[in-house]
């Protein structure tokens, strides 16, 4: 669980992100959840397009996304949600929360 402090620091990294992936009417699949956990592995923080065709909320997806992904939702800004996750890789420069 991201406490402000961590989550305020997370929305200010996320700013200048491109969103990594969309998702559409199709929804959530299994080959975009390996697709967006590579990209976790990666970089730790991603930025997902959730389109006006895509069922539910935004929120709601977010939050499943985060749920399927073992991440946290950071945010949901109006059809943008950010996702965060440590990785477990040792060739990366890892987001330091503290």
């Amino acid at each position: 669980m991201l406490t402000s402090k961590q989550r305020s620091k997370l929305k200010a990294l996320a700013a200048n992100l491109s969103p990594v992936g969309q998702v559409g009417k199709e929804g959530i699949g299994e080959n975009m959840l390996a697709g967006f956990s590579d990209c976790l592995e990666k970089r730790e923080l991603i930025k997902i397009n959730i389109l006006e065709n895509a069922e539910g909320n935004p929120k709601d997806t977010g939050r499943e996304l985060a749920e399927k992904l073992s991440a946290e939702c950071v945010i949901v800004i109006g059809r943008k949600a950010v996702l965060y996750r440590k990785s477990q890789r040792n060739d990366i420069e890892h987001i330091q929360l503290d």
